[in-house]
């Protein structure tokens, strides 16, 4: 990424505001002096992190076969990304009783209602890292990132729509969504369901909204008979869902370079590569 030369100094350190609001939501914006954003970005995340812990009676990690129980069970979960309700989890939970108990009626709905926690505390960063990269003396920009941020992982694609990207969204819009589609076919749903593959789940469950609605249509289906196709399906949604994390990626970083004013008209040219065509160095790439 290429910065103007003259450009203001940012009002502060960005990987500070993103560490601190891991560590506590709303901690990076009380450390960029914005208390109300702080505020209400803690009461959000923490909320519904709370929520998902009383519908699921902190249930959790009792999906987890007891040999893979172990202090490091939550670092490949959504709820990592916000590292307060996880440890608050933990701390509180654990890995519940030494003997087994019937799951209450709701913990599909409060499994997702943390894992959302950390999904939306990872916007929150996005805000706080871009606020903090604004320069001096100008109104913090980090809320348009954070939103496209969100906005892709609502459905694949819309991020980038919402720049303007419009090929690149119905791109990956098609390959993120067809991959869920793809995988719940070859796994007969069993790919939907957390206590069946908790960490396959955690990987699909970042292609966001498609992953959402297969699993309230199709999803907890009881499986007769042997499924052919079983592991292919569960690694189609997974993968799908880490690439869809690249794509959302890709948004946050061209909407940086535009909050910093970088396009590729700024962008330094290369003209010793091969042929002696100008290459553009820096700058997100606008298609």
């Amino acid at each position: 990424m290429v910065v103007p030369q003259h450009a203001a100094p940012p009002r502060a350190n960005p990987n500070v505001a993103t560490a601190l609001t891991w560590l506590l939501p709303g901690a990076g914006h009380l450390y960029l002096g914005q208390p109300l954003v702080a505020l209400l970005g803690f009461s959000v995340v923490m909320g519904l992190y709370a929520l998902g812990l009383a519908l699921s009676d902190g249930m959790l990690f009792e999906l987890l076969q007891p040999d893979l129980r172990s202090m490091a069970a939550g670092v490949l979960a959504p709820e990592a990304a916000n590292i307060a309700g996880l440890v608050w989890h933990m701390k509180a939970y654990g890995f519940g009783l030494p003997y087994p108990r019937p799951f209450p009626e709701w913990i599909h709905v409060g499994v997702w209602c943390t894992a959302i926690s950390g999904l939306l505390n990872v916007v929150l960063m996005v805000k706080a890292n871009g606020d903090a990269r604004t320069p001096s003396g100008t109104d913090p920009k980090g809320t348009r990132p954070a939103l496209l941020v969100l906005a892709g992982w609502v459905l694949p694609g819309l991020g980038h729509w919402l720049q303007g990207r419009r090929r690149r969204a119905v791109l990956v819009f098609l390959l993120i969504t067809g991959m869920v589609v793809l995988a719940s076919g070859l796994a007969q749903g069993a790919n939907l369901d957390r206590e069946r593959h908790f960490y396959y789940w955690a990987g699909q469950f970042l292609a966001g909204g498609p992953s959402f609605v297969l699993e309230w249509l199709h999803g907890h289906a009881l499986i007769r008979g042997e499924v052919p196709y079983h592991e292919a399906g569960i690694c189609f949604g997974a993968l799908a869902g880490l690439l869809n994390v690249l794509a959302l990626l890709d948004v946050q970083g061209v909407e940086a370079d535009r909050l910093l004013g970088v396009d590729d008209s700024q962008a330094p040219v290369d003209k010793s590569s091969a042929g002696g065509a100008p290459t553009i160095l820096g700058g997100g790439g606008q298609s």
